[in-house]
């Protein structure tokens, strides 16, 4: 089967699609990728369906040979990707031919990365995803983070229609993201209600929208602790219940705790206030001792964007069927792709 060679894995570089949310209720974390968005729009750009599986990577991406015929797209952070030393764009599809290597490089802003493949990344299925897990080693690749050496299994696909124009331009990037002002300081992260807001005082209630808080270097897939003027509750102890993505915990040090994509699948902390789902992709990219502002905002609103951002991404869909038949249309038959090799 063709494959997807690691010469160099970047840091923490996982199999991730948008995870196993049927599966919480017995006790396995969601996972999947951290900023859905992100992969949402790699995916779009070559062809596959939002949920194909992607390589995420944070900080610093992989370093890869392409062992077959295929499209690529990066998104996410800011890097600074080379194909065989060449520079190329992010959120644009790129033709990659048989042994082409591909350098993702070091964050410049942002954290995680996203690299779509035309067909995606052919591991296994794992109770319906093929997410990594690596706290209990289960899915992706071997339920781990890929190491030098390892070989991916992906398609060879030598055809995307209009492959030149599948690109998202700048405007539609800001929109898309909301827009995504990594250099921001401090970055507004728009928050509601959440289910035990009422068991803290009013002046907390209000401190925990006035302050800034500073991402510390805890920061993982799990969750983001941040720093500021701690919180107090009346509750010494809740029932453990159901976590939710972007829920912020606050622990008994008063300091909150930001619930990602690894979260545990129960939690007995009080969850204050949950960030709205587009802004979730914001705070992933935060990297350390990065300011955040919470602004409580209502239901409406977050339904609002989010049904926004579904209609952005449809939208560059539709663009992209309208351009199928506009020059270049590039390589659309294996033969051509062969016969363009020996040249």
């Amino acid at each position: 089967m063709p494959n997807l060679s690691v010469i160099q894995p970047g840091l923490q570089t996982t199999v991730q699609d948008l995870g196993r949310e049927i599966h919480q209720i017995d006790g396995f974390p969601v996972s999947g990728s951290m900023d859905q968005s992100s992969h949402r729009l790699a995916n779009l750009l070559v062809g596959n369906p939002g949920r194909t599986a992607c390589l995420e990577f944070a900080l610093t991406g992989p370093t890869l040979i392409f062992r077959t015929a295929t499209f690529i797209a990066v998104t996410g952070a800011q890097f600074s990707p080379t194909l065989n030393g060449d520079p190329i764009p992010q959120n644009q599809a790129i033709q990659i031919h048989k042994n082409d290597q591909l350098e993702i490089g070091t964050a410049k802003t942002g954290r995680y990365g996203y690299l779509a493949i035309k067909g995606g990344i052919k591991v296994p299925i794992v109770m319906d995803s093929r997410s990594t897990t690596l706290r209990i080693g289960i899915g992706g690749f071997h339920g781990r983070a890929l190491v030098a050496g390892d070989q991916l299994p992906i398609q060879t696909q030598n055809t995307l229609s209009s492959y030149a124009h599948r690109r998202a331009p700048q405007e539609f990037l800001t929109s898309f993201r909301n827009p995504l002002t990594m250099l921001q300081n401090p970055l507004t992260i728009r928050i509601l209600k959440g289910p035990q807001w009422e068991l803290f005082s009013k002046a907390d209630q209000a401190r925990l929208q006035n302050q800034q808080y500073q991402l510390t270097s805890e920061a993982d897939r799990m969750g983001y602790r941040l720093a500021g003027k701690p919180l107090t509750t009346s509750t010494q102890s809740l029932l453990s219940e159901a976590t939710v993505f972007g829920g912020i915990q606050i622990t008994t040090n008063g300091q909150p705790i930001v619930l990602l994509a690894d979260r545990q699948t129960t939690g007995g902390y009080p969850v204050i206030a949950t960030i709205f789902t587009v802004d979730i992709g914001k705070i992933v990219q935060c990297q350390n001792h990065q300011l955040i502002q919470f602004q409580l905002a209502d239901l409406q609103s977050a339904e609002n964007d989010i049904q926004r951002q579904s209609q952005l991404l449809q939208r560059l869909k539709a663009e992209f069927n309208d351009q199928r038949y506009q020059e270049p249309i590039g390589i659309n038959r294996a033969a051509a792709q062969r016969i363009q090799e020996l040249f």
